[in-house]
């Protein structure tokens, strides 16, 4: 697996999951209970992975709709 996004923002996770979900491509949002622990208050960023071969799709559907995937 290879990280798309890594953001603070819950609603960037939220829209890349949509998005990729209309794509057909399955994600998996990583460190979600870390961010619970910490308060939720937004200082450990969620990760945002999918699978190698799906990456550079993913890639460009994030950018097709104005989000900058990580490199």
């Amino acid at each position: 697996m290879k990280q798309l996004l890594r953001s603070n923002d819950p609603t960037a996770i939220a829209f890349a999951k949509v998005l990729l979900q209309g794509e057909g491509i399955d994600c998996f949002e990583m460190d979600v209970n870390m961010s619970v622990l910490e308060g939720s208050i937004g200082i450990l960023p969620r990760r945002l992975m999918v699978a190698d071969a799906d990456h550079a799709a993913a890639a460009d559907a994030l950018r097709e709709n104005g989000l900058e995937p990580d490199e």
